[in-house]
C-alpha cells in the first residue's frame, strides 16, 4: 500500500533550535535523519523537511487558519511515557499534563507536546 502522505515542509524561525527539538521527537517516533539535509524519513517513506525560508513572514500560530498540529505514533505506552519524561530536556512543553495520557478521550492514549516555536505534536501510542 502506498504511503498516505508524501512529505511535510516545516518552516521554522530558528533552525538550530528546531533541529534539536524535532530531531529528538522524530527519532523517538522511529524516523531516521537523512544524511546531509535537514530531513527525517519514516519507515513508510514519508519525510519531514525543515528550513527557514526567506519567504516567511510572521510567527507560527497554530490557532490561526492552517494546520493546527501534527500527529505521529509510537508502538507502546512505555515509549510514550519515556518521551514524556524526556521531552522537557529536549525543548518541548507538555500540553494537557493534568489529563495525561487521556487528554484526547478515554480510548485515546496520547502525549501532547508544544515546541519552543509553538508547533503542537500529538504522539499516539499503539496507532
Amino acid at each position: 500500500m502506498p504511503r498516505a502522505l508524501h512529505h511535510l515542509d516545516l518552516w521554522v524561525d530558528d533552525v538550530a533550535t528546531a533541529e534539536g527539538e524535532w530531531g529528538w521527537l522524530l527519532a523517538r517516533c522511529g524516523w531516521q535523519r537523512e544524511e546531509g539535509v535537514l530531513s527525517w524519513v519514516h519507515p513508510d517513506g514519508t519525510y519531514v523537511f525543515m528550513e527557514h525560508s526567506p519567504d516567511q513572514h510572521g510567527a507560527h500560530d497554530r490557532l490561526r487558519p492552517g494546520i493546527n498540529h501534527l500527529a505521529t505514533t509510537v508502538e507502546t505506552r512505555d515509549e510514550l511515557d519515556r518521551m514524556r519524561s524526556e521531552s522537557t530536556e529536549h525543548g518541548w512543553h507538555e500540553l494537557y499534563a493534568d489529563r495525561y495520557p487521556y487528554a484526547g478521550g478515554e480510548a485515546h492514549v496520547a502525549l501532547y507536546l508544544e515546541s519552543s516555536e509553538g508547533f503542537e505534536v500529538e504522539v499516539v501510542a499503539g496507532g
